[in-house]
C-alpha cells in the first residue's frame, strides 16, 4: 500500500479549556496529556515508519506561528493557510486538490488524545485499505458511555474484516437517547477522523457541493507558496459558505464506510472530558502543580502557581492560569466557553 498521507485539521479556540486554552494559544498547542502537546502527539501518530507521508496540515493565519514552531522540520510537510474559517469540508478540500488524485488522506483533528497508539495505527491501515476501494471511511469510536456532545454512526453491514458500512449517521441525541444506543448495540461515536483517497472524496464533492469545490479550486490555482507554506487566494475563498464535511459529503455519499475503533480516545473537549484522560488517585482525584486536598472526590486542580488547597467537595474543577480562576462543578463544564474571558482572551 502507497503512503497514507495525514492531514491534520489544525483550527478551533478551545473555549470550553479557558482559562489554560486561550484565544491566542488554544488546547491543540499546549501539554496539557505529558510533555508533548495535543498538536504534536497528532503528528507523532502518523509516524513514516507506519506507513504514514509527509503531513499535510491545514490551519488559520491565528494558529500558524504555533504550527510552524511545533511541526519542527519534518520532511516534506506541508502548511495550508486558510484565508478564512470554512468549516471542515472547505479546510478538506484545500488539501485534496493540492495532493496526488490517487492518494489516501487520513484526516485528524489536532486536539485530540489517543492514548492506543498501535490501535490506532491498525485502524488506520483498516480505513486505507477501504478507501483505496472507493469507501468513504469514519473512525467509528467505541462508545463506552451515553455521550451527548458526539455524533453517533450506526453500524451497516460488513464489508470486510474490519470495516463496514454506515447505516446511519446521527447527530448528537439526548441522555436518553444515547443510553438507547449503547444498550442496542451496534452504534459509535463519530470521532471526526476519516479516510479516502482524494479523487473519490472530490468526486463526492462536486456533486453534493459543487459551490465549495470550484470555490476551492480557484482559490488553489490562483494561490502561491512560500516555502513550505501554501497560500490560498483570499477573494475566491471568501465566496465559500462553509459546512462540515459530516454534512457536505459524509451523509450524503452512497459510499459510506466505518472501521471501528478502540484506542483510548477523547476529544478533550473540555474539562471533565481532560480529568477523565488524565490519571486520577483512589479517590478518583487529579492534581497538576501545587495543591491539598482533604475528603475529596473526582476533583481536579490545575494550577500553575498558588497553592490550591480544597476540603470536602466532589465533582469539581479548580483552575489557576496566571490571574484568572475557574471554579466548576463536572456538570458545569460545558457552560465555560460563554464566559468573557473564554471568548476574549
Amino acid at each position: 500500500m502507497t503512503d497514507i498521507i495525514p492531514v491534520i485539521l489544525c483550527g478551533g479556540s478551545g473555549t470550553r479549556l479557558w482559562p489554560r486554552s486561550r484565544v491566542t494559544k488554544p488546547k491543540p498547542f499546549l501539554p496539557l496529556l505529558g510533555d508533548d502537546t495535543l498538536f504534536q502527539a497528532t503528528i507523532g501518530r502518523c509516524s513514516p515508519d507506519d506507513g504514514f507521508g509527509p503531513p499535510v496540515v491545514v490551519t488559520g493565519h491565528a494558529h500558524l506561528e504555533h504550527v510552524d514552531d511545533q511541526l519542527g522540520s519534518a520532511a516534506g510537510a506541508k502548511i495550508v493557510v486558510e484565508p478564512a474559517a470554512k468549516n471542515t469540508a472547505a479546510a478538506i478540500a484545500l488539501a485534496a486538490v493540492l495532493l496526488d488524485p490517487d492518494a489516501v488522506m487520513l484526516v485528524c483533528p489536532s486536539d485530540h488524545h489517543i492514548a492506543d497508539c498501535d490501535a490506532f495505527v491498525a485502524s488506520a491501515k483498516a480505513a486505507a485499505g477501504l478507501a483505496t476501494e472507493g469507501w468513504l471511511v469514519s473512525f467509528g469510536i467505541e462508545a463506552k458511555t451515553p455521550e451527548t456532545g458526539f455524533g453517533y454512526l450506526k453500524q451497516g453491514e460488513a464489508i470486510s474484516d474490519q470495516g463496514f458500512k454506515v447505516a446511519q449517521f446521527v447527530e448528537k441525541p439526548d441522555l436518553a437517547r444515547a443510553s438507547a444506543f449503547l444498550a442496542e448495540g451496534g452504534y459509535a461515536w463519530n470521532g471526526g477522523i476519516f479516510a479516502f483517497r482524494v479523487k473519490d472524496f472530490l468526486a463526492e464533492l462536486d456533486a453534493h457541493r459543487p459551490d465549495i469545490s470550484a470555490a476551492v479550486r480557484t482559490s488553489v490555482e490562483q494561490g502561491s507558496w512560500d516555502g513550505r507554506r501554501f497560500h490560498p487566494d483570499a477573494a475566491a475563498f471568501a465566496v465559500i459558505d462553509g459546512e462540515s464535511v459530516d454534512y457536505a459529503v459524509m451523509e450524503k455519499t452512497q459510499r459510506a464506510a466505518m472501521v471501528p475503533a478502540d484506542m483510548t480516545w477523547s476529544d478533550i473537549g473540555n474539562w471533565l472530558a481532560l480529568h477523565g484522560a488524565r490519571e486520577r488517585d483512589e479517590d478518583g482525584n487529579h492534581v497538576a502543580g501545587e495543591a491539598e486536598l482533604v475528603d475529596c472526590r473526582n476533583v481536579l486542580v490545575d494550577t500553575d502557581g498558588p497553592k490550591v488547597s480544597v476540603i470536602g467537595l466532589e465533582d469539581v474543577i479548580v483552575v489557576v492560569d496566571g490571574n484568572d480562576i475557574l471554579v466548576t462543578t463536572a456538570s458545569g463544564v460545558q457552560k465555560v466557553g460563554k464566559l468573557f474571558g473564554a471568548v476574549n482572551q
